[in-house]
């Protein structure tokens, strides 16, 4: 099919050459004289690209740029125009404009720049295809429809194409490295490296020749020059799991990195650059680890400025089914078993749980019961203890008359399962200090994991 040109200029000579100078190259053309044919025209029938003299009818070129922009519709556009000047040629590439031209036009650089634009157009929109389907292989960081998950994608949504730091906090099992890859593969970076660093899984002095590499000699075992993961994820990401496991040495160094770009391998003098995007995760509450002195202060203001937060699974308990159903798919294919469907008694379980371990405990829950199930019926027999436990600690407590220590131990206890056993923000929620929350711990006998 021939690419459709659409040629907008008040100069009726001109319209008709540049109209009978396209359709000889082999193009199909539509013409048009005024910003509002124009618009009838682009809503008719689409064309594959906008050849535009700057001085219209009604308006300018800018006009169109910014119409089209309203309207989001990614139709590339060349301008022309007699009064060429550098400001309102690098005034219509600000606006949106493919290139711009200046008359009298060249026929040949004319037709060459249609080619080239549409083109580049073209290899744009397939590489958005490409990601697109992508990520439908790919686990889905926003897999639900509560209003905490839908606004957590748009937040993500908002920093896809961003260059800089990305903090991403949430508890354990939420999902923040499903996050991580997610904004790699949507953004400008997708073909590059992703590369991913848990920082609580090493020793301070692996973590640094994980990170920045070594020169042979560095210290004893260096036997050869190494790598780091810094240099292996350039042009690309490097995700730092649980950074705030990082010690405050190594985070000097990481510092170094976000402002400058710039490191040394270890027992090396020689200063490497690196073009790289650091997306950081943690569970824990970094503002708290500055006022303690666990994590520097400067390093916490550089990755801060753009965060998003995952919300626990205990705050969006709407989503529940949906995710069940979704892993429970995935564990069938993955085992070769299925279709599974869930008891009322079972759903009601995983529903009325708190998942301290969030997504990643309500996936181990299910690929243990898809294991003990039989004809593909998963009951509540078939789930994990601690949802037993908790159902008859729940019936315990709810069946008998309670004196009032009882229900402040009995309320300790549960708000703790909800912060997932963290004393700070057990503390909090409760609105005590935390060594008030310690005594009364203590005094009933409350064993904290």
């Amino acid at each position: 099919m021939k690419p459709k040109v659409l040629i907008l200029d008040d100069d009726t000579l001109l319209l008709t050459f540049i109209d009978d100078a396209l359709k000889q190259a082999g193009f199909e053309c539509e013409k048009a004289e005024s910003l509002s044919d124009a618009f009838l025209a682009i809503q008719a029938s689409s064309p594959s690209i906008i050849l535009a003299d700057y001085t219209l009818k009604e308006g300018t070129a800018f006009d169109l740029l910014d119409w089209l922009k309203a309207e989001d519709m990614g139709i590339p556009v060349i301008v022309f125009t007699g009064m060429a000047t550098i400001d309102l040629a690098v005034e219509a590439v600000k606006r949106g404009a493919e290139s711009f031209m200046a008359k009298p036009l060249d026929v040949r650089h004319m037709i060459a720049s249609i080619h080239r634009s549409i083109e580049n157009f073209r290899a744009i929109q397939r590489n958005v295809a490409v990601k697109r389907e992508r990520a439908r292989y790919e686990r889905d960081p926003f897999l639900g429809n509560s209003p905490a998950i839908r606004n957590l994608k748009r937040a993500a949504q908002r920093l896809v194409d961003a260059n800089s730091t990305i903090l991403i906090q949430g508890e354990t099992g939420t999902g923040k490295a499903v996050l991580a890859r997610w904004l790699h593969q949507m953004g400008p970076r997708s073909n590059e490296p992703f590369v991913d660093l848990n920082c609580a899984g090493l020793s301070h002095d692996l973590l640094e020749s994980e990170l920045f590499g070594h020169q042979k000699g560095a210290f004893t075992g260096a036997h050869v020059n190494k790598l780091g993961l810094l240099e292996a994820a350039n042009h690309g990401t490097l995700f730092l799991d649980e950074i705030g496991e990082m010690v405050p040495l190594v985070q000097a160094k990481v510092l170094k990195v976000v402002e400058e770009k710039q490191f040394y391998r270890l027992g090396d003098v020689k200063e490497r650059r690196v073009d790289v995007q650091i997306i950081a995760a943690t569970h824990r509450n970094l503002r708290e680890q500055v006022n303690e002195g666990r994590f520097r202060d400067d390093l916490y203001y550089r990755i801060n400025a753009l965060t998003l937060a995952i919300p626990p699974l205990r705050e969006r308990r709407e989503d529940i089914p949906l995710l069940t159903s979704k892993l429970l798919d995935q564990l069938g294919w993955d085992m070769k078993r299925g279709p599974f469907t869930l008891s009322d008694r079972a759903r009601g379980e995983l529903e009325n749980y708190s998942w301290p371990g969030n997504i990643r405990e309500l996936r181990n829950v299910l690929e243990r019961a898809v294991l003990l199930s039989e004809k593909g019926l998963i009951d509540e027999t078939g789930l994990d203890t601690q949802l037993h436990e908790h159902r008859q600690r729940s019936a315990a407590v709810s069946g008998r008359p309670r004196t009032l220590e009882e229900m402040e131990k009995a309320f300790i206890e549960e708000t703790l399962e909800l912060e997932g056993g963290r004393v700070a923000s057990t503390a909090k929620r409760l609105g005590i200090p935390r060594s008030s929350l310690y005594a009364k711990l203590r005094t009933y006998g409350i064993q904290a994991p």
